[in-house]
């Protein structure tokens, strides 16, 4: 079944500062998007990249990834993330017409996704038809009302949610169709977004890496680059 990888690249980054986009920046040389489509295109398991930009930025981004021989192509985002991954089905549906796809929804803001993650994403396709890529809290977690401590929850069975997390194409095109439809929608992921309007596909869980960061401040960016040098790849 041929696998399409979706780098989600539309966001503004505002938490980050700047007037550059968070994914434009560059780390080792290379923008934060770029360093994402890379690892997909190098990807035995993936088939296609499928890369979501603001509308502004689709020429732009197309020029400057064209040596990416897997990128299918870059589409224009929405005003919400749920909005580019749905310009994202549409167009991998357009291409693909009835056939089935396993379709992986990655952030450009987790630059150091590594090929361990991506293949075990889609080997556990075979098996789920949603998936998503979490890694154990080491920390201790309680909810609180912002001022006061409550209850305290069991660390062992909770989870950090980190990206690529991946659906058969048929079930997160259904999920999205029928968010769009509510009113009162408010996931703020994918798997979010299936486990709401689909609680019948259970989502399979695979192990992510501390390594997987998200670089959403300036300071993250700082860790990304110690990684790289760290693993010699800069």
């Amino acid at each position: 079944m041929r696998t399409v990888a979706v780098v989600l690249a539309g966001g503004s980054g505002s938490r980050f500062g700047g007037s550059t986009p968070k994914q434009l920046r560059l780390l080792a040389g290379r923008s934060l998007l770029e360093h994402c489509v890379a690892a997909f295109d190098q990807a035995p398991s993936v088939d296609e990249v499928l890369v979501v930009t603001p509308a502004d930025r689709t020429e732009d981004t197309a020029a400057e990834l064209r040596g990416y021989r897997k990128l299918r192509a870059v589409v224009a985002g929405g005003s919400a993330r749920s909005d580019s991954t749905r310009q994202a089905i549409a167009a991998i549906q357009a291409d693909a017409g009835t056939a089935e796809a396993n379709v992986l929804f990655h952030d450009a803001a987790r630059p150091l996704v590594d090929q361990r993650i991506i293949a075990d994403c889609v080997a556990a396709l075979d098996t789920w038809q949603a998936i998503g890529v979490v890694v154990p809290t080491a920390d201790t977690i309680v909810e609180t009302d912002g001022s006061v401590l409550g209850r305290v929850l069991p660390r062992a069975t909770l989870a950090r949610c980190q990206t690529p997390q991946g659906f058969r194409l048929s079930v997160i095109a259904r999920a999205h169709e029928l968010a769009a439809a509510d009113p009162d929608f408010t996931a703020t992921d994918d798997c979010g977004v299936v486990r709401q309007y689909l609680p019948g596909i259970p989502i399979g869980a695979v192990r992510g890496s501390e390594r997987n960061l998200k670089v959403t401040y300036p300071g993250d960016l700082a860790v990304a680059e110690v990684l790289l040098r760290e693993a010699g790849e800069v």
